[in-house]
This record gives C-alpha cells, sequence and structure tokens, in this order.
C-alpha cells in the first residue's frame, strides 16, 4: 500500500516483542506458584506441555539483555494469576518478588513494560470454586487480583492490558481450542461470560486510574478487517456483522459504555442473550481506556450464512485443533456469515494469512471508530525453523514478514494514524498454544523440542540482527 506522505515513525515509538507467562516462563512447580487450568491442560498430540516452556523463570536475566542487544524499547509480558495468588485469595511473596525483579532488569536496560493482567493463565483453585466466569464471583476475583498488582508495582508499570484475546476464546468458544480438551459450550454460557469478563476488565481500569495516576490501561483483543467474499450485498452485510460479533462487541463496551445494536439483535435472535446488573453498564461507561492495543494476524474473510452451514459439532469433534478447519468452523455464525479463503492473500507454512494490507486497514478503522492511540502487542510469523550444524537460523521468511508489516503500519502513520508502539510475536522463542515447540516465532532460537528439553541455548536468529538494524534506524533501515 503507498501513501504519498513520508512520515517517519515518532520519535519515541516502542519498538519491542510479546511473550506470556504460561508460555514462556516455565517454573510451573517453583517459587509457590499455585496450579494453573494450564498445568493441567492436556496438549495435543505430539506436542509437549507448558511445565519448563522456555525457563524464562531461571534464564530472565539472559532473554531481557538479549531483548535490550536488539535495542527494545518496550517488552510486552503477561503475569502469571497463579504465581501472585496460588489459591486465588492470599499472596505469594515469592511470585511478587519474581517479577519484581523481572522488572528492575528491565528498567536497568530502559525496556518499559508492556503487562498482561490475564493471558489465558488462572488459578485452578478458583475454577475449582467457582466453576467458570458464569459466576460473577469471577468478577471480584480478577478485581482483587489486580489491585494486588497496581498495589505492588504501580512505581514499576506504566502500561497495563487487562485480558489477552477475550474475543477469541468467546468467538471460537463453542469447543475450547487450546489443548485437545473437549469441552462444549452454548453462546448464552459463553456471551455470559463475556459479559462478566468485559465488567472485570472495567473495574480494573476504573481501580487502575485510582490507584496508578501515572500509568495507563487499555484492552488488548485479537482485531482484525473483515473483507466481504464478493461485492454481493449480502456478503457486504455480512462482513460488517461479523466484525461487529468478533472485534466491536468488546471495544464498544470498554470504550463507548455500551454494546453494538446488531449484536445484541444476533443474541437475543439466537436466544444467547445474557443478564446484567444495573451497576454493570456504570462500570462499563466509566471504564475510559487510554489506548487500545491489538493482535494482529491477518484480515478474514466472510460470507454469508445459508442454513446448511449450522456449525457440526460431530464434525468438530473427530477433528484435531490445530486443523485450519476446525476454526473455520467455529467461525460460523448461524444468520450472519462465515470465514471462507480469500486468493488474495498469502499463507503462511502453517496455513495463517499473510496480510500486511489488512493491518494497514485495521488501524484505520480501528482509529476512526475510537479515536485512541493504538499498539500492536502481537504480530509474527509462526514457522519450523532450521538449527544449522554451524548455529544458525535462516530466517528470511520471517524477516519478509515483519518487514511487510512494518511497513503496513508506516501506511497508516501516513495517514496520521495515532500509532505508539509494535511488538510482535514473539521475542524469544516459546510454546505454541496448538503445535507445541515446532511453531517457533521468536528472534531467538530456544534448543529444545517436543520431547527433549536439551539445554534451552538461545541462539540468536537472523531476523535478530535484522530487527536490531530496524530498531537503531526507528524503523527506516527495513
Amino acid at each position: 500500500m503507498q501513501t504519498t506522505q513520508n512520515t517517519s515513525f515518532p520519535k519515541h515509538f516502542l519498538w519491542g516483542a510479546s511473550t506470556s507467562s504460561f508460555q514462556f516462563e516455565g517454573g510451573a512447580t517453583l517459587g509457590n506458584k499455585g496450579i494453573s487450568v494450564q498445568d493441567l491442560q492436556q496438549p495435543n498430540p505430539g506436542c509437549c506441555d507448558f511445565s519448563v516452556a522456555s525457563d524464562h523463570y531461571h534464564h530472565y536475566k539472559e532473554d531481557i539483555a538479549l531483548m535490550a542487544e536488539m535495542g527494545f524499547k518496550a517488552y510486552r509480558m503477561s503475569i502469571a494469576w497463579s504465581r501472585i495468588l496460588p489459591d486465588g485469595f492470599h499472596l505469594n511473596p515469592e511470585g511478587i518478588d519474581f517479577y519484581k525483579n523481572i522488572f528492575n532488569e528491565c528498567h536497568r536496560y530502559h525496556i518499559e513494560p508492556i503487562v498482561t493482567i490475564f493471558h489465558f493463565d488462572i488459578p485452578q483453585a478458583l475454577i475449582d470454586l467457582y466453576g467458570s466466569w458464569l459466576d460473577r464471583r469471577m468478577i471480584d476475583a480478577y478485581v482483587d487480583y489486580a489491585k494486588q498488582l497496581f498495589k505492588h508495582y504501580k512505581d514499576d508499570v506504566h502500561y497495563w492490558l487487562t485480558f489477552n484475546e477475550q474475543n477469541m476464546l468467546i468467538f471460537f468458544g463453542a469447543v475450547d481450542i487450546m489443548g485437545s480438551n473437549r469441552m462444549f459450550h452454548s453462546d448464552k454460557e459463553l456471551y455470559q461470560q463475556a459479559h462478566h469478563q468485559l465488567v472485570a476488565q472495567a473495574r480494573a481500569m476504573i481501580l487502575c486510574h485510582e490507584l496508578c495516576p501515572t500509568a495507563k490501561i487499555g484492552p488488548v483483543p485479537n482485531i482484525t478487517c473483515c473483507y466481504p467474499k464478493t461485492c454481493h450485498p449480502l456478503d457486504y452485510i455480512a462482513a460488517k456483522r461479523f466484525c461487529d460479533l468478533r472485534n466491536y462487541f468488546y471495544l464498544d463496551a470498554l470504550v463507548k459504555g455500551q454494546y453494538p445494536t446488531t449484536c445484541l439483535s444476533y443474541l437475543q435472535q439466537q436466544e444467547a442473550m445474557f443478564t446484567w446488573e444495573a451497576k454493570d453498564m456504570d462500570y462499563l461507561k466509566n471504564a475510559h481506556p487510554d489506548f487500545i492495543a491489538f493482535n494482529y494476524y491477518g484480515g478474514a474473510t466472510v460470507e454469508h450464512w445459508k442454513k446448511e452451514d449450522a456449525l457440526n459439532l460431530e464434525q468438530l469433534q473427530n477433528m484435531e485443533n490445530h486443523d485450519i478447519s476446525f476454526l473455520s468452523i467455529l467461525a460460523q455464525k448461524p444468520s450472519i456469515g462465515k470465514s471462507v479463503s480469500n486468493e488474495y492473500i498469502a499463507k503462511t507454512s502453517y496455513n495463517m494469512n499473510i496480510d500486511p494490507i489488512g493491518l494497514t486497514a485495521t488501524l484505520i478503522d480501528l482509529y476512526d471508530r475510537y479515536h485512541l492511540p493504538l499498539i500492536i502487542t502481537e504480530n509474527g510469523c509462526g514457522c519450523e525453523d532450521e538449527l544449522t550444524p554451524d548455529e544458525c537460523i535462516h530466517d528470511d521468511y520471517r524477516i519478509d514478514y515483519l518487514r511487510q508489516h512494518i511497513l503496513a503500519v508506516k501506511a497508516a502513520l501516513d495517514l496520521n494514524v495515532d500509532v505508539f508502539g509494535y511488538c510482535p510475536w514473539s521475542a524469544i522463542d516459546l510454546i505454541s498454544t496448538r503445535e507445541g515447540c515446532r511453531k517457533r516465532y521468536g528472534f531467538v532460537y530456544v534448543n529444545r523440542d517436543d520431547f527433549d528439553v536439551k539445554d534451552l541455548k538461545r541462539i540468536r536468529k537472523d531476523s535478530f540482527y535484522w530487527y536490531q538494524k530496524v530498531i537503531q534506524s526507528n524503523g527506516s533501515q527495513l
């Protein structure tokens, strides 16, 4: 995408990359950490669990030094809820100290921590007690947890993220999509949980503004533009409604304090309308996020829904979670539309979209709709990297992918969209939620596989040195 301007990246643009605690940290039984739902997750066949992951628990100083060597201005990470409150209620001083040490190490190198409060990692004790987010008491549990973080880290963290990809857990939530579990959920259950999660985030935002007046806080959904499959009017309407349900249901609630009317009508038609208390809407109206963070992995293409496209749960039961068709079926929304392939969008070796123009479009749409600063907190190319005998990883495919998407951010800046950071997935190799160690995203290779932890040696990839130059030049050398 070309523009006529030549805007440079802002002087204090937050170049960095991202990880999450359960995929990267390891140390699952160390430091008095409690059991999390991820510790009990049955991995897909042939994939490792998350107990060791990349062992950031023992390597955090080395890892942050590598980030500093690349020139990171920011590091988007998450905190393990079960390391802070192992049973969901009682504080673990060792957990508090662990993250305090990470923040100190970041500040030593002038790296700004961007911290996700919840990234798919909830204490199992809370699930044992409350069952799920269907129980309103989960709202208080989340807010109490957030309060501990704000209290202990108010001088360490200036950017907070509330809830990683909440919309994906709901939109694709008819069947669990992580691990090999097969738990089925109705839309009514899913959207009741979604409402409770949104109220919890709103309350956390209000609390953050009270307890951490110099900090900023925002949501972090997975957002993408939605293309109609054809210029047929039915496809156009389907794409708009699909976008509302996939994207704006969550952001409108937290930014505007109300749900899109198209989504409410959909839930009523599907007999899936959730219930709420009067005070809930007051919380949503007073959340006032300071920015929007979002994860981006390519656009969605939508065709209008026909009755014969009904969700086939029996078919899903016999499919692997990592099968791309599995997610496509989950993306069928009765009376709205279904996700289909797009011949104009390239694919990675794992059949993920390569759609940089869609990132420009998504940035434009988000800024026009909400008028809040934006930061990209995930965007990456997962592939099976090859370690050569002389310990090199020649990942030109990753460099090309990231180059295209950075140019897409530049195109949005040329159109006066306020983008203040880019933190692709991931800083260092970690465990993919559905493909284990094989599917790698990092700038740094971690020497392990799904069957052998090996020595966990950190090895710089070609993309490491490329990204180093990108940051040094503030995006001018790509």
